[in-house]
This record gives structure tokens, sequence and C-alpha cells, in this order.
């Protein structure tokens, strides 16, 4: 929405929430979340087309077009508990819509929603009309975290979904007029709302898919001394499948992959496409073994224990450049270690401690819900400590696990961190950023994602 506002000086862009504490920090010095270029968007706009309230009904009641982000959590019980989407919240916002709306709207699908959505949301608008008209648009967005500004001003493509009928396809010329202030027209996409519905599950299983099978790939690469990033390498020339996705990790993370891949299941399920259902599935279950294969490995090359040993974390984020953890690999990771004893010292540039101690307190489900339904306060876990410094979490450690691919982690001073740890001290590398010769020969024992083990099993003391 700030990036409407910044492109679109004419029109007026209010951004509601129930939630007074974010709308808050939205009007503040200190945005709630973190994303490069986007504070210096919010400041250049706000004030002036761009305000944020919390008085919701006065803002939709005075809008043309509404443009709908809720939370889409995942089900945790009922008809298609773990798999399906609740739409509980959309539900609730399309009623608040129809319940104050006096003049005909835009409504419009931001958030990620199983197909047919629109049709649903429709049925309790037109019940609850009262004579208005409104005509349903799905606009799903591709951006990427950490690179979200950028995505925006420059997107590969903006797709708009809608009615075929006359009425949707004003709507749609509506919306499309508004994106061509700065998208140039071929890069503005139009389908039914259906196909707009599914493509973004689409595109995020298809993104996901590639993430797995590389991070599988890996795996073949350690038990039989392949290099993965030579693969990557040369999988990258092939034209037909091109660089993008293809750097073997410790798993994806993120707000969107796992829970569209599971509506994805639950889609083909209760269409009785079972066969296509388990082949998505095993995208996640690639993920999940890719993260608890990482565990074992810190266990066992620690002499098959981390009980009561210091193991520093670098990383929390689910990815460079952003402070979202939703379903972020190191919080599977920290709660695998956690689970054999080993005490945590974590560090991450841009998440707080406050954010850390809630994600690994919380239960899988809890952070998909919109934040004011998530824990006010969190409970402490014991055995984890938050540092401010890369250098005082890894302070008398006997190991280091990389989790997030933050630039500053490639040019640590790896000798200091050494001539601090315990010895033998190892580092544990999940994102493959580091330079492993260099490790090696200041002195650490080092295990990096799809390389082969035999190099540096071979070394390892067999003594505590």
């Amino acid at each position: 929405m700030a990036v409407i506002a910044l492109k679109c000086p004419s029109i007026e862009v209010a951004v509601v929430d129930i939630s007074h504490s974010r709308i808050s920090a939205w009007n503040s010095n200190k945005l709630p979340i973190y994303e490069p270029g986007l504070e210096e968007v919010v400041k250049q706009c706000r004030g002036k087309n761009l305000l944020f309230s919390t008085d919701v009904e006065k803002h939709v009641y005075e809008a043309d077009i509404i443009f709908v982000s809720v939370n889409t959590p995942t089900k945790t019980k009922g008809l298609g508990a773990g798999k399906a989407a609740d739409l509980t919240y959309w539900e609730s916002a399309a009623r608040m819509i129809a319940d104050v709306s006096k003049s005909n709207k835009i409504v419009v699908e931001k958030s990620t929603v199983p197909v047919r959505t629109a049709e649903a949301i429709e049925k309790i608008l037109t019940h609850i009309s009262k004579g208005i008209k409104y005509q349903i648009l799905s606009n799903p967005e591709f951006l990427s975290e950490g690179t979200a500004i950028q995505d925006l001003l420059n997107p590969d493509r903006v797709l708009i979904g809608g009615n075929e009928d006359p009425q949707g396809q004003e709507a749609i010329q509506k919306l499309k007029a508004i994106y061509a202030n700065w998208v140039p027209e071929d890069r503005i996409l139009t389908t039914n709302l259906w196909s707009s519905e599914l493509s973004k599950l689409a595109d995020n299983a298809f993104l996901a898919q590639r993430i797995s099978s590389i991070n599988a790939m890996s795996a073949i690469c350690e038990a039989t001394g392949a290099e993965v990033s030579q693969v990557s390498h040369a999988l990258s020339k092939n034209t037909k499948l091109g660089p993008k996705y293809l750097n073997a990790s410790v798993g994806f993370g993120g707000s969107c992959f796992q829970k569209d891949i599971l509506n994805l299941v639950y889609i083909c399920e209760s269409n009785g496409l079972n066969e296509v259902a388990n082949y998505w599935r095993e995208v996640i279950k690639v993920n999940d073994y890719q993260k608890s294969r990482f565990v074992n490995r810190v266990v066992t090359s620690m002499f098959n224990t981390v009980s009561g040993k210091k193991i520093a974390i670098l990383g929390f984020a689910f990815k460079k450049d952003t402070s979202d953890t939703r379903k972020s690999p190191a919080i599977d990771v920290c709660k695998g270690l956690l689970g054999d004893d080993a005490c945590l010292s974590i560090y991450d540039p841009r998440v707080t401690e406050d954010q850390i101690q809630k994600d690994l307190s919380m239960n899988n489900v809890q952070w998909d819900h919109p934040i004011h339904l998530q824990p006010i306060s969190s409970t402490s876990v014991k055995q984890v400590n938050i540092f401010g410094d890369a250098y005082e979490a890894t302070r008398d450690s006997h190991g280091i696990c990389i989790l997030t691919e933050w630039d500053e982690f490639k040019t640590l001073d790896y000798q200091r961190i050494f001539d601090n740890m315990r010895k033998p001290a190892f580092v544990f590398d999940g994102r493959n950023v580091l330079n492993v010769e260099k490790l090696r020969e200041i002195g650490f024992i080092v295990y990096s994602i799809g390389r082969p083990l035999e190099q540096w099993l071979k070394n390892i003391p067999q003594q505590a």
C-alpha cells in the first residue's frame, strides 16, 4: 500500500487495523517490521496521501476500493485441520464491509486464499448487500521479503483476476489503471478469479519444491562426495532452469510456503486428487527432513550429545534482510537442540529478544494468527540466552550454527571467535555462506550442507 501511495500521489491510501499497538508503531519512527527501503517510502508518504488508522469502519465506508490482507492461518481443528486455510478473519472482514458500506465497492483479495474463496465472499456480501453492488478481484502479491520494495517498484508481473462479465471487467480495468502508473502494461496480467487465486498457491508451491529438490540433492552430495554448490552451478546454466532458488540450506521458512502447500494438499484431497496431494505433501516432508538432518548432524558430530553444551545460533530470521521469523527453520533447529538439553546463545541483527523467546515458547500454529491474538508476553525458555553481538554469543561455546545468511556473518573475525571457544570448536553452516577452507585452517571442525563429509569426519577427536 505504501508503494501505491508513493506512485499514485492523487490517491489517498488508508491502512487500517484493529490493533492499536500495531498502528501506533506504523505512525512512529520505529516501524513494526524491518524491510529494506520501507521506512523511506513510509516517511515520504505518511501524512500526505498515506495514513494509518484504527478507525476501520470509517475508512471502509469512505473507500472505493478495499484491499483485504487479513491472516488466513491453517485450521487447527475441525474439517481440514492441519491443512485447510481458516477463513474466519476473511469472513469477518467481509461481514464488516457489508455492514458499513453505503456505496458500491471493489473488494480486492490480497491475502493468499484457497481457490473459489472469492465466490464465498461474494455470497456473503450479496446476501447482506442492502442494494450495494460489489465486485471481487483477486490481486495476489508476488514479492519476496528482503527485496519487497524493489519487487513492488519493478515487478515481473502484476496479476489481477475478476469476473468475466462486463461489471467484472470494468473493475479489473479500474485496478489495472492504478498499477499502470508505474508498471508497464505488458506486465499486468488479467485472468478469471479462480486462475488468479490458484496462481498464487502454485507460485509458492513451485518455489518451495525447487528448494526441497536442491536440499534433497545436498543429502546425496554428502553421501557420495559430490559438491552441492557445483551441482547447483551446473543446473543454473541450464536455461530451462535458471539460477534462482538453487542454494542448498537448512530448509525454507516464511509465512507462505508451508501454509500454501498444505492448502493445496487439502484442495487436491477435497477434489479426489490424492496422488497429486501426496506429491505436494512430499515437498514439506523433505523440508522437515532437512531440518531434522541438520540437528542430527550437530548432535552426532559433537560426540553424540549436546547436553549442557553451549551452542551459538547466528541468525534467527527465516532469511536475511527481514525481521520475519514465521516458520523460520531456526525455530525447529533450536527446539531440536533444546530437546537434547543444549544451552543456546542466540544472535540475530534484526530479531528482538521478545520475538525469539515467543517463537521458542509458542506452538507451531499460534504464530499464524493476528498479533493481537498471540500471547501478549512470552515465557522465557530455559537454557536460551539472547545476545546483541555475535562475538558475545559465540564466547565459550562448543559449536556455532549459521541459520540465516546475514552478510555480516561472512566477515566476522573467525580467528577471534575460535580463540574464545571451547575446543574442539565446531561450525555448522546451514546456509553455505562461509569459507570452509579458511575455517579449517584456523582449526574449526566444519560441517557445510551438501559438501563431502569425509573431509572433516576423519579429523573429529573421539573424546569430549
